[in-house]
């Protein structure tokens, strides 16, 4: 069986590439992925599969005309705070698969945010289209119920990848940060100046380890020619290019403290064992936080002055594992969905 594999890949985000890991390994035997991607060179080299322009709708619904499954893979597809037409775009294709037959199957996705009164009203419309759903998350599954949809719930399906051992013990402070709406240009100083502080007071490097290329990369420079970046922490900071999940675990796994913005780098720092601290722009990241039982810090409270003491009191100890082991088999239930692409 051929199937669609749709989602936010070869966007050079190392989280989507983990997504794409870990659906791959799931695939029954037998079955050929079709991969929507914008850098098609780089998935196929990566991961050795057959691909299509995700970026032109007409490539994309001629690759399904081939197919005999849509699968939406990962994240958040059904949302619209990249745009409505995002939207659209997903919902034109699980409408093209169900009038040619075809399956489709929602694996371990999110659902929302959906800000529109026409996108909640669209997504409703669509989800019954589905004929297998896993969510990645109790607040997407619970929409769902609300709308009459019941599915099976886990973990993100990048907590399906292997743990490893830490050994970041007196090792830098890695972030992962990213420009966000709720830190423009003074708002990052207290965040700023707190990283400075700890890392001086623990003779630290700071490493900048870009997630998303093509977003994060440049956020030190950035910073620090707007003048928010002090000269003790610029002294000790340096961006760091990393190419691959596996790559971005071999940083983490070497670290003193990972501070956190994006998702799938707090989760891949937490199968790292590495201390880490979540900064939540989005509810998705301190909910995974909370499941880990690391610190947390909300971007859209006003910050306060402990959370410079939860820094300090992570740095070099790790999470208890119980957290993480749960979240890692957690992620198995997103397996059980392909079950229908068996050739």
């Amino acid at each position: 069986m051929r199937a669609l594999i749709c989602g936010y890949y070869g966007e050079h985000n190392l989280g989507d590439d983990a997504l794409l890991q870990v659906l791959l390994g799931q695939l029954p035997a037998g079955c050929q992925p079709v991969v929507t991607a914008h850098d098609q060179a780089l998935v196929r080299e990566r991961f050795g599969v057959e691909t299509t322009d995700r970026r032109r709708l007409g490539s994309v619904l001629a690759a399904l005309s081939r197919c005999e499954a849509l699968v939406l893979g990962g994240g958040s597809l059904l949302q619209d705070t990249t745009s409505f037409q995002s939207l659209l775009y997903y919902g034109a294709l699980m409408l093209a698969a169900r009038v040619r037959g075809l399956p489709v199957i929602l694996w371990g996705q999110g659902l929302g945010p959906l800000h529109r009164r026409r996108s909640r009203a669209l997504v409703r419309g669509l989800l019954p289209l589905a004929t297998a759903i896993s969510w990645r998350d109790t607040a997407s599954a619970g929409q769902a119920r609300a709308w009459g949809v019941e599915a099976s719930v886990g973990s993100d399906p990048v907590w399906g990848l292997p743990a490893q051992a830490w050994s970041g013990r007196g090792g830098p402070i890695v972030l992962c940060f990213r420009p966000v709406q709720q830190l423009g240009g003074a708002a990052w100083v207290p965040y700023l100046q707190a990283l400075e502080r700890l890392a001086e007071a623990a003779d630290r490097e700071v490493l900048w380890l870009p997630f998303h290329q093509d977003q994060d990369r440049g956020l030190l420079a950035s910073l620090t020619q707007q003048g928010l970046v002090g000269p003790a922490l610029a002294g000790r900071s340096r961006e760091l290019s990393v190419q691959t999940p596996e790559e971005a675990m071999g940083v983490f796994r070497q670290a003193g403290l990972v501070l956190a913005m994006r998702l799938h780098g707090l989760i891949l720092a937490a199968l790292a064992g590495s201390p880490c601290v979540a900064l939540s722009y989005d509810p998705k990241v301190g909910a995974a936080a909370a499941g880990i039982g690391c610190p947390c810090q909300d971007l859209d409270a006003t910050p306060s002055g402990p959370f410079l003491a939860s820094w300090a009191a992570v740095l070099d100890t790790p999470p208890v594992g119980a957290g993480t082991a749960a979240l890692q088999r957690g992620s198995q239930v997103h397996r059980e969905v392909l079950a229908a692409l068996k050739a």
